[in-house]
């Protein structure tokens, strides 16, 4: 096995290499003795799975209603009308 075949495999079969079939994972397991590639190839599967099964992040409480109230008061700074020669800092 190549490390090409080894990544074709992880798509299709996943990075928990004792799901797969014993004619595919113990050549996998050899080529990942000694092969660094094959190695972090793996590593980088495990990493997205982890990734991707990780609670999703939630906003803390009140942000939707800070960023409203933040853009209505913008708004309503940018619409007073201005004084010839002043500019918005002033």
């Amino acid at each position: 096995m190549d490390v090409t075949e080894f990544e074709e495999l992880i798509d299709r079969l996943g990075e928990d290499l004792s799901l797969w079939p014993d004619d595919r994972r113990v050549p996998a397991e050899q080529l990942l003795v000694q092969s660094p590639a094959a190695q972090a190839l793996l590593e980088e599967a495990r990493a997205l799975r982890l990734a991707l099964t990780a609670p999703a992040v939630r906003a803390p409480a009140g942000l939707a209603d800070r960023i409203v109230a933040a853009a209505a008061k913008m708004k309503s700074d940018t619409a007073e009308p201005r004084t010839e020669g002043e500019t918005a800092e002033s």
